[in-house]
């Protein structure tokens, strides 16, 4: 599998994604599909151990276009954008028509009404057994079973989790084999279903501008990330292109 600065990337697409977690889903198996940016991608390569848990997931999909690039910067050319609200909805679809059952985990209260609601909207026959919001603090160890509990009991085979990168991930990897489910880091798909944020035009996403859009709908947010990871990133990967030039 190639790697990004360390971090496995896989080179799949919307209908391999739908069709592979499917069949997870029906033999409830655990696994993790996450979801790479550039973000994450620096996050990894700052952080071993984290690296090291990302690496273990099933899926890393290429979300962001600098990682398609890259990828076709290495000879793959087939490597296409698998983006996580894309993949969301994908999914949702997928799981109304197949009986799937789907559960949400993480956003605010408010956000994760507002997603609710707009998911049953689109999708009224789809079989929603878990939605929780968990507070922003670290949960106990009495907490967190109570979580994997109720995960469990829920019979949930699609777990979407919104709690923004790194956390979601840590989140996902720490339950790999401990709940029968295929768990999907998404992040901010949780506000763009629900509304709350707005989304980048088709015509940024494909110029890899998105990153634009966003900083200027979250410049206090977002202005430390783009300026800590992006430079970096373009600088550490063309490093790793000249060290495996030959």
């Amino acid at each position: 599998m190639p790697h990004i600065l360390g971090l496995n990337i896989a080179t799949t697409n919307y209908e391999v994604l739908v069709a592979q977690s499917l069949i997870w889903a029906q033999r409830r198996e655990s696994r993790a599909v996450l979801f790479a940016n550039v973000h994450m991608v620096m996050e990894a390569y700052d952080n071993p151990g984290f690296r090291a848990a990302l690496n273990r997931a099933d899926l890393n999909c290429p979300d962001g276009m600098p990682l398609v690039w890259a990828l076709r910067s290495m000879g793959i050319q087939e490597a296409s954008r698998v983006y996580g609200p894309d993949s969301t909805l994908a999914l949702l679809d997928a799981a109304e028509r197949e009986g799937v059952r789907v559960g949400f985990y993480g956003g605010r209260t408010e956000v994760l009404g507002l997603l609710i609601a707009e998911v049953q909207k689109r999708h009224p026959r789809l079989q929603i057994a878990y939605a929780a919001s968990p507070p922003f603090r670290a949960l106990t160890s009495d907490e967190k079973e109570i979580v994997r509990s109720e995960l469990v009991g829920s019979g949930v085979q699609f777990l979407f989790v919104g709690l923004g990168c790194p956390k979601q991930e840590r989140w996902v990897m720490e339950h790999v084999g401990t709940v029968p489910m295929v768990m999907f880091g998404v992040g901010a798909a949780f506000d763009f279903v629900a509304g709350t944020t707005p989304q980048a035009p088709r015509w940024m996403m494909r110029s890899g501008l998105e990153w634009a859009f966003r900083l200027r709908c979250e410049p206090k947010r977002l202005m430390v990330r783009y300026l800590k990871h992006n430079p970096r990133y373009i600088l550490y990967f063309i490093w790793q292109r000249f060290r495996h030039a030959d």
